[in-house]
Order: C-alpha cells, then sequence, then structure tokens
C-alpha cells in the first residue's frame, strides 16, 4: 500500500483508538452501574452496558497496538450504530449524531483497508504465504509464475 495512505491510516487508527480507550475508560471509572441505568432508560438491557465499555476499552487498546484492527473496526461501527439508533438520532445530526457518524467513517476505513504500518498485527500474526508448496518457474506468456511443486511417480500396472 502506498506509505502516505498507511500513514494516514495509522493517524486514524491513533485518534480512533485512543478516543474510543477514553469513552470506554470514563464509563467504567464513572461506575458502569450509571453506564447501565442509561441503557436501561433507552430500553437497550443493562448487561449490553458492559459489553460496549469493554468493546470500547479494550478495543481502543486493540487499536492503538494495532491488534486486530480489522474486526475492532467492525464493532466500532456496531457500537456507534447502535448509539446512533437509540439515543442519538432524535437530536438531528448537528449536535446529536455528527461525531458518531465521524467515528464509523474512520472505523469503516480500517476495517476496509486496514493498517499495517507499526501495527502489531504484523510482528504476531506475520501472514503466511503459502508458497511452500509451489516453486519457482520461469516465466514466459503461457505460464504462470508458479507451478505445483508436487511429483508423482506411476508405478506399472501389475
Amino acid at each position: 500500500m502506498n506509505k502516505n495512505v498507511e500513514i494516514g491510516s495509522l493517524i486514524i487508527r491513533l485518534v480512533l483508538g485512543f478516543t474510543f480507550l477514553v469513552h470506554g475508560f470514563q464509563k467504567w471509572q464513572g461506575g458502569i452501574e450509571n453506564t447501565v441505568g442509561f441503557f436501561d432508560s433507552l430500553g437497550i438491557p443493562g448487561f449490553m452496558a458492559y459489553i460496549v465499555a469493554t468493546i470500547e476499552l479494550v478495543g481502543g487498546i486493540l487499536i492503538i497496538l494495532g491488534l486486530a484492527t480489522r474486526v475492532i473496526g467492525a464493532l466500532f461501527i456496531a457500537v456507534m450504530l447502535g448509539a446512533i439508533f437509540t439515543a442519538k438520532l432524535k437530536s438531528g445530526f448537528v449536535g446529536g449524531f455528527e461525531f458518531d457518524i465521524a467515528l464509523i467513517a474512520m472505523s469503516a476505513h480500517l476495517f476496509l483497508a486496514g493498517s499495517q504500518f507499526l501495527a502489531l498485527d504484523k510482528v504476531v500474526f506475520k501472514k503466511k504465504k503459502l508458497l511452500f508448496l509451489f516453486k519457482k518457474k520461469a516465466v514466459n506468456k503461457k505460464e504462470s509464475l508458479y507451478s505445483p511443486n508436487i511429483s508423482f511417480q506411476v508405478s506399472p500396472a501389475v
């Protein structure tokens, strides 16, 4: 991927991760029971507060570190859509859910494009190329670059 795009993705990853980390930390630090009560008042089961706060806190840390970036991006999208449709839609765009839309856009970028630059995903989950089954061949117009490295021995029929 283009180096400038990767640097941009890194900036998005760090800002998004820090934003969710702080919001998740605030939910736990301020007393998760308050968040449970708020969720109950919206008609959302209270136990969802624990799930959302954990996704925000742990997901924020993981995104900053560059671990499971695409998965966490998808979870952040789900959390923000839930926030919009349960709490903020009635307030309108300005002063309501414009910030949530921005977080969704950032999360969608990371979900679709990922972020490899200074990411631990690259170190922890090294992409294993399946080329160990293939040997490099001379390339001409009619052959592919790689062909299976499989040999068969045919025994004469008895």
